[in-house]
């Protein structure tokens, strides 16, 4: 049995460095297998394999809320103001302008929508994402006379350039979305396409 100890394997031969893919092992060895683009004297590490299977080097992921209530009036579809973010890894969600996702990386995103709403009575409630301008989905609950809330959860396609999704609200009478844990807006990558 022989052994090969070598810390790069460049898979590829092209001129161009984008074309070739570089398997390696980090300076000091920590247990992982690193995947990058580009030639191996300086590839771009792209993902690692270790002890737990593939990690990717960066995740695709943002959530944000409401920091105060937000008036909805009756029968007005007005577009929710996520102006606090959890987390944005990419630098993607607008949360002080335009309070839409524009994802940077084309693919399946997993997009949650939660909006709990003030008002107890019979009025009815809507959720809905808009992707491009245009209504993508939406999700309806009549009110229970004790309080109400939207949840929606779809999985949508991104071209990572010019595809982007906001989230709106709709109800029948002049009710507000709450604040914080209450309402709430996320995304992430499921698969690059």
């Amino acid at each position: 049995m022989s052994t090969v100890k070598s810390k790069k394997l460049q898979v590829g031969t092209d001129a161009s460095a984008s074309n070739n893919f570089t398997i390696y092992q980090p300076a000091t060895p920590d247990g992982t297998l690193r995947i990058g683009v580009g030639n191996a004297d300086s590839p771009t590490e792209v993902g690692q394999f270790n002890a737990n299977g593939y990690k990717p080097t960066a995740l695709y992921a943002f959530s944000a809320y409401r920091t105060s209530n937000q008036s909805i009036s009756a029968n007005t579809t007005t577009k929710i103001a996520f102006d606090t973010e959890d987390f944005d890894t990419d630098n993607v969600y607008d949360s002080t302008t335009n309070y839409r996702f524009q994802p940077s990386v084309s693919g399946y995103y997993q997009v949650n929508l939660q909006i709990s709403w003030t008002g107890a009575g019979t009025t009815q409630g809507q959720g809905r994402i808009q992707k491009n301008g245009s209504l993508y989905t939406y999700v309806y609950t009549p009110g229970s006379g004790f309080g109400y809330s939207n949840t929606l959860s779809q999985v949508m396609y991104f071209n990572g350039t010019t595809d982007y999704i906001e989230a709106y609200a709709r109800n029948s009478s002049n009710e507000a979305v709450v604040a914080d844990q209450g309402c709430r807006f996320s995304a992430f990558l499921i698969s690059q396409a």
